[in-house]
């Protein structure tokens, strides 16, 4: 009996192999599967006088090939892949949204001003001012097709975040359901493989939308925790993740929060590490405000630059000129609200522009530590740009102030001055002869001059005119030359003498100036220059084109970050373009290093076809000469029973 026992157990052993085996080739493209190997053991053997003798074999156990470092490093380096790829892929769009050439805001910038060229030349041509007007239009048109491009990107990210919360919630409570299967499946002593298998697959999948960290239990369970020490999966219990707005309440940006057991905690964005909504998280928060501030930054300085200038000339009526673009707010100002600590005090701030040329592209969180006290931080950097003691008080081309009410110690407001500015930017009027492109003042050079000074410029500073007329007279018994005042004050800085400097601007001083006037060349003694009211003399406003030319020289003024206004445009496209090529940088590495992880593990758990191949030849031959074992068994048997029945 003892070679049919054996030949029995190697038997049904070989089966099992082969049955492994083949279950290993069926699951060859099954995600997240482990090569699975049969594990036998000899069986004690039977003392004898003689020794020894064996008495076959058992299966101890079917082995998953797996690796926990290697797994846990490929589910890591895919969620990392995940996080970059999903910023990548909605940078590419964001710098889309920007395009460059001729269909592009830049171009429509700069065909407005030039539009004004023509103007300036002939200032009564009804056509050339509707053709400023019409790139005017097209301008502002660019401008909201740009803002609301960034809108449907804002709702597409909206419905993603949603679509993917929806589908980590459903896996962390797959991920439960197995943990209790595996906890129930622990007591018979053998590892359920393939619900081991699944459970590493789902968190594999989780990870593919947020970074976790497992930690196992002696039950078999393992936690699934998120965002360092947040757990998403106890047990069998799972807690379930949605989307909030910022301490703030600002609609374009998010928070992502966790709710266990009816208890909400709030998710630092910093600590989620990576998978494809921290990613969105990411660039939603941070990209994309980025994009809407040099947006709105663009809008508001050229709109309310040209809205200045054009209200300091005169249309073909001799009236003073209007709003060119519908003027831009920047009051937009967000308190707190739940579950950050609401503000006790009672203060209303104010927002106000004070010079367009310094603008930085970023939202600005107001903490105060007083009533006029505290401090201003750009969020585009986190940098303090003041400490303040008293109010108003001005920052990057910014004045805040607070109108009414006061602030108390720990109040706290957001402020957003350019997210929204391009929305709703129309041209604000539509008449020809409404463009105010007179200059209110001009200048006339002395008759009995002998100098060789020239007249490069003179714009007005204030409309209607003041401190006007004024003669400026030149002495050059000094070197340098010198010039001083005589006329209508007031003379904010006195009349002089001031050292004259060739192509200097020359102005009475004070705040706005009320002209200024650029000459070049060298004066000679008792040379003068006259600045007047247009329509105190007799020449023909209508004719003049000043105004038109001071719209156009505002593309060579210093305004984006020391950059001309007219390459505004430029600089927005490059910014975004730096972030987009940084970003697919690290989405190509990642992807890499992920691939090169994935590979490190399925070389261990991964199932080798040629390999399982090679062992079906082997156990189906282990097979034959078990049952011919049984076979010889049994002839023995048959044999003995024969004999004895003589």
């Amino acid at each position: 009996m003892g070679i049919l026992n054996i030949g029995t157990l190697a038997l049904n052993a070989n089966l099992v192999a082969l049955q492994t085996t083949g279950n290993n080739i069926a699951n060859v493209n099954t995600a997240g599967y482990s090569r699975q190997s049969v594990v036998q053991e000899t069986v004690a053997g039977q003392y004898t006088g003689a020794g020894y003798i064996g008495k076959g074999v058992n299966i101890a156990t079917i082995k998953r090939n797996y690796d926990e470092f290697l797994t846990r490093q490929a589910t890591l380096a895919g969620s990392t892949q995940a996080a970059d790829v999903t910023r990548s892929n909605y940078l590419a769009q964001l710098s889309n949204i920007f395009q460059g050439g001729t269909d592009g805001i830049g171009s429509s910038i700069n065909d407005m001003l030039n539009a004004f060229s023509d103007v300036a030349s002939a200032p009564t041509d009804l056509t050339a001012r509707t053709v400023a007007l019409t790139r005017l239009d097209e301008t502002a048109r660019r401008m909201r097709a740009a803002s609301q491009s960034l809108d449907d990107l804002q709702t597409g990210i909206t419905q993603s975040q949603g679509e993917k919360l929806s589908a980590v919630n459903t896996l962390a409570q797959n991920i439960a359901a197995v943990n209790e299967q595996i906890a129930r499946a622990q007591g018979n002593g053998q590892p359920p493989n393939d619900l081991l298998d699944k459970r590493d697959q789902l968190i594999k999948d989780l990870n593919q939308y947020v970074q976790t960290t497992s930690i196992p239990a002696d039950d078999g369970t393992v936690g699934v925790y998120i965002g360092g020490s947040q757990a998403l999966v106890l047990g069998n219990k799972a807690a379930s993740l949605s989307l909030t707005q910022n301490d703030f309440g600002d609609t374009l940006q998010s928070k992502l929060v966790i709710t266990r057991d009816g208890s909400s905690v709030t998710m630092d964005e910093n600590r989620l590490g990576g998978g494809e909504i921290a990613g969105l998280l990411r660039f939603q928060n941070t990209d994309l405000v980025e994009g809407r501030n040099l947006l709105g930054r663009m809008t508001t300085a050229i709109t309310t630059s040209m809205n200045t200038q054009h209200q300091l000339g005169l249309d073909l009526n001799g009236q003073p000129g209007g709003d060119l673009f519908s003027p831009v707010s920047v009051n937009n100002i967000l308190q707190p609200v739940a579950p950050a600590t609401l503000n006790t005090g009672n203060a209303s701030l104010q927002l106000d522009i004070s010079n367009v040329s310094q603008f930085a592209a970023s939202d600005y969180e107001v903490n105060f530590t007083g009533a006029a006290a505290g401090s201003i931080t750009r969020k585009s950097d986190n940098v303090i740009v003041s400490n303040f003691n008293a109010l108003p008080v001005s920052f990057d081309g910014l004045t805040l102030s607070v109108p009414s009410g006061t602030a108390a110690a720990g109040d706290r407001f957001y402020l957003k001055p350019f997210s929204t500015a391009a929305n709703n930017i129309t041209r604000e009027f539509s008449t020809p002869s409404s463009l105010a492109v007179a200059s209110p003042i001009v200048g006339q050079m002395g008759s009995s001059n002998t100098g060789s000074l020239q007249f490069s410029s003179l714009k007005a500073g204030v409309n209607p005119p003041t401190s006007v007329p004024v003669t400026i007279t030149f002495s050059t018994a000094t070197s340098p030359a010198t010039y001083s005042f005589s006329g209508t004050g007031p003379f904010p800085n006195g009349t002089g003498p001031f050292n004259f400097t060739s192509g200097q601007p020359i102005n009475l001083g004070g705040t706005p100036n009320a002209w200024s006037l650029v000459l070049q060349g060298q004066p000679q003694q008792g040379d003068t220059f006259t600045v007047q009211d247009i329509q105190s003399t007799s020449l023909d406003l209508k004719l003049n084109g000043g105004n038109a030319t001071a719209l156009m020289d505002l593309r060579d003024v210093p305004t984006f970050d020391g950059a001309a206004l007219s390459d505004g445009y430029a600089s927005l496209i490059a910014q975004i373009g730096i972030r987009a090529q940084s970003a697919n940088y690290a989405a190509t590495v990642s992807t890499n290093i992920a691939k090169s992880a994935e590979t490190d593990r399925t070389g261990v758990a991964g199932v080798n076809l040629d390999e399982e191949a090679a062992k079906l030849l082997q156990y189906q031959q282990a097979y034959q000469a078990s049952a011919k074992m049984i076979q010889i068994a049994q002839s023995i048997f048959d044999t003995l029973i024969q004999t004895l029945g003589r």
